[in-house]
């Protein structure tokens, strides 16, 4: 006879869900996964996604979990016309501090349409014989006690409420989760929770680029800056699949970002500190209208660090650290937390006691990089916190302006930074000591005055 198959649930069938999914799968289990809302069957817009409309990119220390959890994967993003886009070698950024140099690869992203993304990491996790998805029900609460979680509580949208049994929960809603509401049912204290809220609001729109620059374009950011100048004005040109440009402007609260056709091109040229998106687009096709987002927030609950937490549940994804979207850093969060949950289970054992406890402080060491990235930043917008900065947040702050103005004129440091914003390393890889020491001399090269665009590139892009 055969050796029953433990049972996972993973609730929510995005990209966090689909990644948790295959890495439950590979410990060997039987996971199925409820998704409140119906998937598409191809690489089209989802409901309950609206920040799909919006730059996404997978940063390198994401692909490679992928790439861990789905081998292959990479590959057949390559296939379906991602590029590889090293990095700072293919960006045209402009920082607070100044132009970024264009310097030698350490890191690399793959810029994508979030709707391709999903699509190729879907058909490679239902193609799966053991994960079975579960379309259009509501998980609407978790079965068991304060010790042990034994399932969840889902209603299917045509039929009555039901209970999943499982020997492992996994809560990957994103944003929307209840997981704090749900533990508080069971007689659990609720968990510690920060949010940091800039207040940035998001407009995007797809265009057709130039016929020749819709191959070997780099990405072109033109940062905020909220401490100098105190905008919170900025955009990104993404190139992605099939010659196309996904371009994101954003703004502050009282920025006046367009929710229209007609000023989106002028924002871009007058209202960014540099008009090169701007210029970029006068000779590029709009493919569709202004998709504007107000979800920026970043929120952080700290499950790692309750005092209780039931065998049998974990959360990842947005439900645990949902970041500003700005940042790219929330799909190669959740598959670094995937892959985190994987190892915890495989060197543990699904099961095992204590196992939760070890996967949700597993799954805080990885979004640790990315929030305090993001927060060292957001939290001086205005009005971004009830209290304002607290002193880590402004000790954070001044060291990492010192080391982004140090990596304008500093290859080494550069790619240092570079590597901790792909994900590739750690925070700490910015303390070594030859890192604080690079800091406090300063850029080693003159500032930038233009652009570090090719002569190549603006004839391409229509721009000379």
């Amino acid at each position: 006879m055969s050796e029953r198959k433990p049972a996972a649930v993973v609730l929510g069938g995005s990209l966090a869900g689909l990644l948790a999914a295959r890495a439950l799968a590979s410990t060997g289990a039987r996971v199925t996964v409820v998704e409140r809302d119906a998937l598409p069957t191809g690489p089209e817009p989802r409901q309950g996604l609206p920040q799909a409309r919006h730059v996404h990119q997978l940063w390198s220390g994401g692909a490679r979990a992928l790439e861990q959890l789905l081998p292959g994967a990479i590959g057949r993003l390559r296939a379906a016309g991602v590029s590889r886009v090293p990095m700072t070698t293919d960006m045209v950024a402009l920082s607070p501090h100044g132009w970024y140099r264009r310097w030698a690869e350490s890191a690399f992203m793959l810029p994508a349409s979030r709707d391709l993304l999903d699509w190729v990491v879907r058909q490679l996790v239902l193609a799966e014989g053991d994960i079975e998805l579960v379309q259009r029900a509501e998980a609407v609460g978790l079965a068991g006690t304060r010790a042990t979680v034994t399932g969840v509580r889902i209603r299917p949208h045509d039929d009555i409420e039901r209970t999943l049994a499982a020997d492992l929960v996994v809560d990957a809603t994103g944003r929307g989760s209840r997981a704090p509401h749900w533990l508080t049912e069971l007689g659990l204290p609720g968990p510690e929770r920060r949010e940091v809220a800039s207040g940035l609001v998001y407009a995007s729109r797809l265009f057709r680029a130039p016929e020749q620059a819709r191959e070997g374009f780099p990405v072109v950011n033109i940062e905020p800056d909220p401490r100098g100048a105190g905008t919170g004005r900025g955009g990104v040109l993404m190139p992605v699949e099939d010659g196309k440009w996904m371009v994101t402007l954003f703004g502050g609260r009282n920025d006046g970002l367009p929710a229209t056709a007609a000023d989106f091109t002028r924002y871009a040229c007058e209202e960014l500190r540099h008009p090169l998106i701007g210029e970029l687009l006068a000779n590029a096709e709009p493919l569709t209208e202004v998709a504007v987002t107000r979800t920026t927030a970043n929120r952080r609950y700290f499950y790692e660090t309750m005092p209780v937490w039931p065998e049998n549940f974990a959360v990842l994804g947005d439900a645990v650290c949902a970041l500003n979207p700005v940042y790219g850093h929330g799909m190669a969060v959740s598959a670094q937390s995937a892959l985190a949950l994987r190892d915890v289970i495989r060197r543990r054992g699904l099961g095992s006691p204590g196992l939760s406890r070890r996967v949700q402080q597993a799954v805080g060491r990885t979004v640790r990089a990315a929030w305090d990235l993001a927060i060292g930043a957001d939290v001086f917008y205005p009005g971004a916190t009830k209290t304002g900065p607290t002193l880590r947040d402004r000790l954070l702050s001044a060291y990492l302006g010192r080391l982004l103005r140090t990596a304008t004129g500093n290859g080494r440091i550069a790619r240092r930074v570079t590597d901790v914003t792909a994900l590739e390393r750690g925070a700490q890889a910015l303390l070594a000591p030859s890192v604080v020491l690079a800091a406090a001399v300063g850029p080693l090269k003159p500032a930038l005055s233009a652009p570090p665009l090719t002569v190549e590139e603006r004839k391409a892009a229509g721009v000379l």
